[in-house]
Formats: structure tokens, sequence, C-alpha cells
């Protein structure tokens, strides 16, 4: 299944094994982007160029990967991997790519010393220019799981997942690593309150950052940095819905959000769908 924002390429390096990956989306030149973190424990790189006020505006690829922060060293393969193919702010020293990357903890899923690295993350890049599938247990979706409060018996598998919605001309698609605190929410099921009365103190901080939902939506709307960070939070209104309790102290919660620009759009209407391909993409796993 290909992304359906034109341009846009998905690759994966996958440790079924280790139960950890990474992946890797690769946009069109021209691609701007913003970000919105809410969860409390991230493990992020490159997330402040993505700010409104800052000024570089456009990024190259965007990185989800397993591993914690060790993971983030993905990014160095990337990067080399796109210097190589010519991509990249101009400088006076050559190009340098800009590759925000979102981690989650599955350092406990498979064997705790298998994290993803620069090669994995050139592996993965390279991996961008055949055709990929985009959900399942596969990249930074391996050792993904939810229900993580229920305990390492009861929690359930998680993964990557993918869902798009369109109108208008306007397409905005999600790709989410869903590797929750809490339990995937179909919007009839009862809040689970026995979750909520375990984050009351005293949790057990050193065996409870296992968890974080990660992702991207990326549209071929006309938007700028601020409507990119508008359509993150729109991004985080599905997460909401889709999982309970969303945005723990517990998790690193956060979104990307790309626009590269065919469609003309109101931010409004790119933020809905936002939300709703998001919500979409988390309760495909529980299916």
């Amino acid at each position: 299944m290909d992304i359906g924002v034109p341009g846009a390429r998905v690759g994966h390096w996958s440790d079924p094994v280790g139960e950890t990956g990474c992946t890797v989306l690769i946009v069109p030149e021209g691609t701007i982007a913003s970000c919105e973190v809410r969860g409390g424990a991230p493990a992020t790189r490159e997330l402040s160029v993505l700010a409104p006020d800052k000024t570089v505006s456009v990024v190259d690829a965007v990185v989800l990967t397993g591993g914690s922060a060790f993971g983030l060293a993905v990014a160095d393969g990337v990067m080399r991997y796109l210097e190589e193919t010519g991509r990249g702010v101009p400088t006076p020293g050559g190009r340098v790519p800009i590759v925000p990357t979102l981690a989650l903890f599955d350092l406990s899923a498979g064997d705790p010393k298998a994290r993803p690295t620069a090669e994995n993350g050139y592996a993965a890049a390279a991996a961008t220019t055949g055709p990929q599938a985009v959900d399942g247990r596969i990249g930074a979706g391996t050792g993904a799981y939810t229900a993580h409060w229920r305990g390492p018996e009861q929690r359930k598998p998680g993964g990557l997942a993918y869902a798009e919605r369109r109108f208008n001309g306007i397409v905005v698609a999600a790709l989410v690593v869903v590797n929750a605190f809490g339990d995937i929410d179909d919007g009839h099921s009862e809040i689970a309150l026995d979750a909520v009365g375990w984050l009351s103190p005293p949790a057990d901080l050193a065996n409870s950052r296992m968890h974080t939902t990660i992702g991207v939506v990326l549209t071929n709307a006309r938007i700028d940095k601020v409507g990119c960070r508008i359509a993150a939070e729109g991004a985080h209104d599905g997460l909401a819905r889709a999982l309970t309790p969303p945005h723990s102290r517990f998790d690193g919660d956060a979104f990307i959000a790309l626009a590269t620009g065919e469609v003309d759009a109101g931010i409004d209407t790119v933020r809905l769908m936002a939300l709703a391909a998001v919500t979409e993409a988390i309760r495909s796993v529980a299916r």
C-alpha cells in the first residue's frame, strides 16, 4: 500500500527477534513541517527547528524509531543517504538534510540491547525506492504494544498503522506507531478507570516509562508552518479519541505534520481530517 500523498516514500528496517526497528518517510522537496509533543516522556531530535518562529521551514525526511533515545542515532544514517542523493538545506559547506526524529520505548519488548543504528537508518532510507507496507508489526512498530498498564502478561500487540482522508482534492495521510500505556478506545468502551488509578502515586517510575505513540500526518494542502502546527494538534486530538488514557506522563506522544503545498485548503478542514485519519489508524490496530 502506498502513502496517498504524491512524492512521499516509506522505508523500514525491522528486527523481529530483538523486537525493534525504524521507519523512514522521505518527502518531496519543499515540504513544510511543524510538530506538537503532548506526552510527558519524549525522545526526539531536530524538533526545535520545526517551531513556527524558526527560519528553516522545510524538511527532507522524518524518522520514527524504536530503541528509545538510543534509536535517535538512526537519523545519522538517513542524513547520509539524503546527502548522497543531493537533499538538504544549502549552506556554504554543502547541503544539510533536515530529519526530525521521534523515538518510542521498546527496550523491554525483546532484546534490550537490540537498538536501531545509523546503518539501519541508511538501510530504511534506501528501502524507500521500492514498495513497502505501511501497517503491521514492521519498522518502528516491530516492538510496539498497547495496554501496557495491564502488565506484560495482558498487554496487546501494537504496531505501525495507516489511514487517510480525502475531501475536495485534499489528502491527509496518517502514519502512526501505536505503543501506548493505555487501551485502544473504539468509541463504545467504558473508560478503564483502573488505568487512571494506576497513574496515581506511588507509581514505579523506573518500570513505567515503557510506552509512547508517535506519528506523522502528511497532507497535500498548501499551509504554512503555523498551519502544520495546527494539523499536529488535530493529530493529537485523534490520538485522544482512540487511546485511553492519552498523553500520560509515562508516554512521549508526539506528532509531526507535513504539507507538500499542492492544493488550497482551509486549516480547520486539514485539522479535522488529521483528527479523523489518526483516530482510524490507531483503532485499526485493534482490528
